[in-house]
Order: structure tokens, then sequence, then C-alpha cells
């Protein structure tokens, strides 16, 4: 009998059960328990993206390829300056499977400081939107309509790091259902905000960047609000580890900027390509929007279950299992590629239904990007697969504080195979 089946529950590794013979297996049941709300986490992040763009898609065609032009490059630099935030994650999941609850709480703290000092940064980089976007040859039009969206949009951004801290920690200890909850919230918020700001008030396409900030700040009060409750304070001391410690900040940024850099190569590299979309037309660039945002709804089951995945590698190397760490994130990567890939199929052969529900312009463009979009679907389905072993194999190594691989495999990808192909 291996003597780990001896050890209490509380002692053992995440989702470890053992068999009649004594012989550890992985309880599915309990990766599923994790994993469940996190999917639903992100499935309301994907209705979150299709408000947004069936708001936007009822203002112009232009619009909508304005948008689809800088939404990319906005999550770029987001993903640049919350790397902070990324790393709430993994510190927190470590300390909980140590048992140094006040180390998971201080995780999330450090990252609301750092929070606090990028968002001049934000600000700034809202203001000089014009100067960012100028080398990029829109036309007028869509130049104009994609600052509007940008100033706000990223002099905002401060609030979806913070929110992102707050559901780190959350999702760290294994509490997934309260990040669903904060997120959630933020779902309902920015329906109700888009419809506000964009048709009631009049501010056009700026209404729906108003609308995401606003929700985000939604995010992260709720979220706050829950961090300082009693049950966290007695357990975390979350009321206590405020102070900012320099060498717990280094630390965090050490871990945090190349987690941020990772996917800021990938999403930066992927604004690159739809912006040669919307030079190419309108059509072409609306289509691509409209199949983007529609197979996120791939992408989002898949990444939740990744970031399960973070959670239970980081969790067992905390409790000093390696091994198990290894044989527990595999078949994790393994759920992550099949669920995206079915999703995939099934997206696209439902593709001539679903595109017209987004292109509402109800002119010649957006029913020509409604039929080019449909085609483009099959084409997007194809790699969800392996989409989904990039995203479980990356969350995995997160987990175990292993963030300078993907980010090293992750530049020459994009930049050396993906945009010179394209």
């Amino acid at each position: 009998m291996d003597i780990a089946s001896t050890l209490p529950l509380s002692r053992r590794p995440p989702a470890q059960r053992f068999d009649a013979e004594g012989c550890a297996r992985i309880d599915l049941r309990a990766v599923w328990a994790l994993a469940l709300p996190l999917m639903a986490n992100s499935a309301v992040q994907v209705i979150l993206n299709l408000t947004d763009m069936w708001f936007i898609g009822h203002l112009s065609t232009a619009a909508l390829a304005a948008v689809g032009a800088v939404q990319w490059l906005i999550l770029g630099v987001l993903f640049l300056l919350g790397g902070a935030s990324m790393a709430v994650q993994t510190l927190t999941s470590h300390a909980h499977g140590a048992r140094r609850y006040r180390r998971a709480s201080q995780a999330a703290w450090t990252a609301l400081w750092l929070t606090l000092c990028i968002a001049p940064v934000c600000v700034a980089l809202g203001a000089v939107g014009g100067v960012i976007l100028m080398p990029f040859g829109f036309s007028p039009r869509i130049d104009h309509l994609a600052q509007q969206f940008w100033f706000p949009r990223i002099g905002g951004a401060s609030f979806a790091v913070a929110a992102w801290a707050m559901m780190g920690f959350f999702n760290g200890i294994g509490r997934t259902r309260v990040s669903f909850a904060v997120a959630a919230a933020a779902a309902v918020a920015n329906a109700v905000f888009n419809d506000l700001f964009i048709f009631h008030l009049g501010w056009g396409v700026a209404g729906s960047a108003w609308a995401s900030n606003a929700a985000q700040a939604v995010a992260f009060a709720l979220g706050f609000v829950l961090f300082l409750r009693a049950p966290f304070r007695a357990s975390f001391r979350s009321h206590l580890t405020w102070r900012p410690v320099w060498g717990r900040i280094r630390r965090h940024l050490r871990l945090g900027l190349p987690m941020g850099l990772m996917p800021a190569a990938d999403v930066l590299g992927f604004s690159v390509f739809q912006m040669m979309q919307v030079r190419y037309g309108t059509v072409a660039g609306a289509a691509t929007q409209m199949v983007t945002v529609l197979t996120s709804i791939c992408y989002m089951p898949g990444i939740g279950i990744a970031t399960a995945a973070a959670t239970l590698v980081g969790q067992s190397i905390g409790a000093g299992d390696r091994q198990w760490a290894l044989r527990l994130g595999s078949r994790v990567i393994l759920m992550a590629a099949l669920v995206m890939g079915g999703i995939g199929v099934i997206l696209a052969a439902f593709g001539p239904w679903l595109m017209p529900l987004f292109a509402g312009a109800h002119d010649a463009a957006s029913t020509a990007a409604a039929r080019l979009g449909a085609r483009l679907l099959w084409l997007a389905a194809a790699y969800q697969f392996f989409d989904g072993l990039n995203l479980g194999s990356s969350m995995c190594l997160r987990g175990a504080g292993d963030v300078r691989v993907p980010a090293a495999l992750m530049f020459p990808v994009c930049w050396l195979i993906f945009l010179p192909l394209a």
C-alpha cells in the first residue's frame, strides 16, 4: 500500500484518491469540481465579449471593424501591464498547498499595490492613442472610431488588472465559485452599462469602452469586499497582510512580468494580424472580428480547464509532490484539448445561423461579413484542439512557476512564423 494513502485528506495532494489496492488515482470528480466553476467563469467572459460585439455591431459595420482593429492590441497592453495580477494564482496556490495562508492573501495585496502603480501609466497610454495607432494606416473613419474606443479602454485598464488579482486569489485557494460569482456580476453590469452609455447617453463606440471599465470596477469592488469578509480574515488574515514588503514585490515581479509577456506576445501578434484584415477591407475586418469573438466560445472553457490545471499543479508542488503535479497536469491538458476541439467543430457547423445575429447593421457590408465569417469559422475550428494543448501546457508550467520557457517559445512562433506567413 502507498504510504500516501494513509495520510489524512487535508495532507494529500489535490484531486487524489486511492483504489482498493491502495494505488493513487486521479479523482476526476475533484478535477471537474474545480474546473466547472472556472469554465462557467470563462463562459461569463464569452457572454461579456458577445454582448460588446452585439451592441457595437448594431452601431455600424465600420464600428465593428474599428473595435476589432484595436481590441487585441488593447488586450496585449493589458497583459503587459497586468502580469503582476497573473502571478497571484500561482503564488496563492503554492502558499495554500504549503498551508502558509497568510502568504496567500499577501500575494493578492502585493498585486493591488502594483496595480496602483500602473494606473498613471494606463492613463498616459490612453491619452496618446492617436500616436500609437497612426503607423497602422487605417482609413480616416476607422481611425476615428478606433481612437474613440482606445482612450477610455486603456485609461481605465487598471480596474481590469485589479479584478484579475482578486479572482486570482480565489482561484488559487480553490474557491472558484466565488470568482464565478464576481465574473457573473461583471457580465450583468456590462450589459446594463453598454445599453446606458451607447444608446441612452449616445456615447457610441466610446460608450462600450466605458461600460467595460465600469463592469470591471464592479468586479473588483465585489471581489475586494468578499476578500475582506470574516471567513477569509479568519483563515488568511486578509485584513492584516496589506503592508507592502519589498522582497515579496520583487518576487512577484520576477514571476509576473514573464507571465504577462507571454500572452502579450501572442495577443500583440494577433492584433497585427487583425489590423491586416481591417486594412484589407471593412468586410474582412468585421468578419475576422466576429470569428475571433465567436471562437472564444471554444477558448474560454479551455482556459477555464487550464486555469484549474494551474491551481492543481501549484497546490501539488506546494504540498511537495512534483510527480503528482506532472501526472495530474498531463491529464488536464488532454481534457482542455478535447473540449476545445469538440466545441470548435460544433460552432463551425452552426456558423451560417450564428453569424447574421452579430452583423446587425443590416447593410450590404454586414451581410457580406456574415457570409465570409461563416466560411472562416471552419478554419478557426481546425486549430482549436492544438490551441487546447498549448493553453493547458502553458498554464501547467505557470502553476509550477516556470514562466520563462513558455515566453521563450511564444516569441519565435508568433513573430517569426505566424506573422510572416500572414
